[in-house]
Parts: structure tokens; sequence; C-alpha cells
């Protein structure tokens, strides 16, 4: 996969072209995310303005597209002919997936996440005066690089604030309360009675591991981690966290790719609408396939392994993703999940998704980081943790 250092404007750019076209060509694989760090750190000191692409040459970034005042934008097209969404487009924000009500003010979040939610509470959209002051709380209620409150609260913001995503404390420019657009509510349909039995059984055994293990639960092997700490899948629909908001779109004749930057997982989406597997056939992120409505991408997706529960959906959940271009910078992403099975009705949620001018690296996330076995647990099994083994123990 093609990745780039990002960089800010430039000084010293034949130096640091030179370092990284050395490192692009060493025959070592990059590793992990670290090594992607120093990387980014060069390019940044030594020539903002610029980005260095996989093969390690510099180039200057090239500014996001405008559609000039008074001027009708046009979908641009592939060479096939094809409406062009290629590109990284990012979605970072605070808007919640559901929507407040005042009820939900009375909980705890912790002091990383957004701080606000009583402004949003039982609200279609908020005002400008009252977005901008959501935002100016959330800035500032999830700044990682606080140094109040105690150890526990230290530990818990798990990385400085460079690593978090500077969008995720914005709502969608709309201001609306919710990403959700249907049910009305903004609210998740009731579950069904099955549903209902299901998720109290999941949490009497998580209770009963608790009791037996401690808080965090058996960990007695890899297996008994959650899917995101052994990073085996992500699950889709995607929605905004606190970093590594992007997908990258590639077209090609008859297909379309899409990767998430988390957990890089990766879709190869057939656009004649066929399916190649049969539904005996269950995979992680389900089987994905395509076609056109207009200049819309509609991707239908089923033959899920029910294993990733997307917040507690069955394998039978069929998911109805739509993506269109708005204008040069901005792409509309709606998805309609169905799992009669967890839900009464389907349910619909909408936010855009700006393009990038920059790209991403591999998110070498990956079964086997070795900070997992460490200690009996590993909150996060990567670089960026507080404390990972080193031969001489923790430092």
């Amino acid at each position: 996969m093609v990745t780039y250092a990002r960089s800010p404007k430039a000084s010293r750019p034949a130096l640091a072209a030179a370092l990284a076209r050395a490192i692009a060509e060493a025959p070592v694989r990059r590793p992990s995310r670290c090594f992607g760090v120093f990387v980014w750190a060069v390019a940044v000191i030594m020539c903002p303005g610029h980005e260095v692409g996989a093969a390690g040459l510099l180039r200057q970034r090239q500014p996001a597209s405008r559609t000039p005042a008074g001027r009708t934008w046009t979908v641009p097209r592939t060479p096939d002919g094809d409406p062009d969404l290629q590109g990284v487009w990012k979605y970072a924000t605070s808007t919640p997936l559901e929507r407040p009500t005042q009820r939900d003010c009375n909980q705890t979040i912790g002091d990383v996440r957004i701080v606000a939610p009583c402004a949003l509470a039982d609200k279609e959209s908020l005002t400008e005066e009252e977005a901008a002051e959501f935002e100016r709380r959330s800035r500032q209620g999830s700044n990682a690089d606080r140094r109040d409150g105690n150890l526990e609260n230290e530990l818990f913001r798990a990385y400085n604030n460079f690593w978090y995503d500077d969008e995720r404390v914005k709502l969608i420019k709309s201001h609306r309360t919710s990403l959700i657009v249907d049910p009305a509510h903004g609210k998740l349909p009731a579950l069904t009675a099955t549903a209902i039995k299901d998720a109290q059984n999941r949490e009497a055994a998580r209770a009963d591991l608790a009791r037996r293990y401690g808080e965090n639960g058996r960990m007695d092997g890899p297996e008994d981690r959650p899917l995101s700490e052994r990073c085996l899948s992500v699950r889709i629909p995607v929605l905004p966290a606190v970093y590594n908001n992007n997908i990258q779109i590639v077209q090609g004749q008859g297909y379309v790719v899409i990767v998430n930057e988390m957990i890089h997982d990766a879709r190869v989406i057939p656009l004649d609408g066929q399916r190649r597997v049969g539904r005996a056939i269950r995979q992680w992120i389900g089987d994905s396939v395509g076609h056109w409505e207009g200049s819309t991408l509609v991707v239908e997706t089923t033959n899920f392994n029910g294993k990733a529960g997307f917040r507690g959906a069955t394998a039978n959940m069929r998911l109805t993703e739509r993506f269109a271009r708005i204008d040069g910078d901005a792409l509309r992403y709606r998805f309609t999940v169905d799992d009669p099975a967890t839900w009464v009705r389907p349910w619909t949620a909408e936010f855009p998704m700006t393009k990038s001018t920059e790209g991403f690296f591999e998110f070498a996330c990956h079964e086997g980081n070795y900070g997992i076995a460490v200690n009996g647990h590993s909150k996060l099994p990567s670089c960026g943790h507080r404390k990972f083994p080193t031969p001489s123990g923790w430092s």
C-alpha cells in the first residue's frame, strides 16, 4: 500500500529527500507505526510544505481543490467514466452516533472523552454560538497534554495530544447532534427481545470473568482479549474515533477498493453487483458488492461472521453504504444497518468526509505485538503505549 509521511513548509528538501529515499530502499520492512513516526518527524523538521512518498521522493503538497465562486461544480470522472471518488477522506468529528438525552448528562465518560454532552441533549441541532462553545469545551476537556488529576487519569490519556485527531473536537458542519438521521429522534431503534437477552448474557459473562480474574477479565492467552487489542479486524461501517479517521478509495475497471486506516482492512469491491461467495462463507468484514446509482456508489455487505459484533448485531446484518461526492473537497457517507434479529427496524446514519491533502501510514497493528503478553495484560499493544517491555524490563 502506498504510504506518505506528512509534512507542513520547506527548508532542506534535498537532505530530507535523500534520507527518505535511503529509508524507503532499505531491505527491512516497516515493522510498526513507530517507524512511521521517525520518518514523519524528519519530514516535519526539514521540509514543511512537502510530503515524502513511498519511493522516498519529496514533493510539494498540493492544495485541496476549490470550486471558483459562481461556477457550477460537476462530478469528476475516471477514465472508465465512473464518478471519481478516489483519494484519502477524513471524517473525524465529536458528533456522537446517538443524540444524548438529559439522563445521559449524569453519566461519567472519563476526563479524556468529550465532556460537554449536555449541550447536545434533546436538541436536533445547535446554533453557531452553541456549537462554538461545545467545541471550545470539547477541546479543553479532551486535551491529552493536561497533567491534572491522578495517575489513573494520566494513564487513561495514554498518548499525548500530538497523536490525536484535531478534528475530533468539532461537530459536523450542519451542527446536527447525532450521526443517526433515521429514526428522526437520533437514537438507535429498540432492541428485540432476543437481542436484549443476548446483551444480558454477555454482561453476565463479563461480570463473572471480572469476579474471577479482576476487572480486565481473563488474560491466559491472546484469544481472551478483544479483537481491537489483537488487531484482527475493525468493524464496518466506519465511525469517528479519536485518531486514524481516514479511508482511502482507489478505483479500477470494474472494482473499487476501500482501505481503512484503522487496523488497515481493505475491501476489494466488484461493481457488477454479483456475489462471489455463498451464504455459508462468512468473513470478519463480510462480503461486499457494489453498483452505481447515478453518481452515488452503493455498497451492500452481507456474510458477516458475527464475531466483530457491530453494536451487538448478528452475522445476518445487512449493511448498505452510499458514497457520493458533494463538491471538490467533500464526500457524503451514508449507511443503513438492517438486522431484524437485533433491532425492531433498520436505522441510518450520515456524516460528511473531507478530502485530505495527505496520505496515511500503514497502521502496523498486528497480532503478535509483544506488548500484549507482558505483565499479564496490555491495554494498547502498540508502540505508542506509555510503557513497553525492553530486555531489562519496563521502561
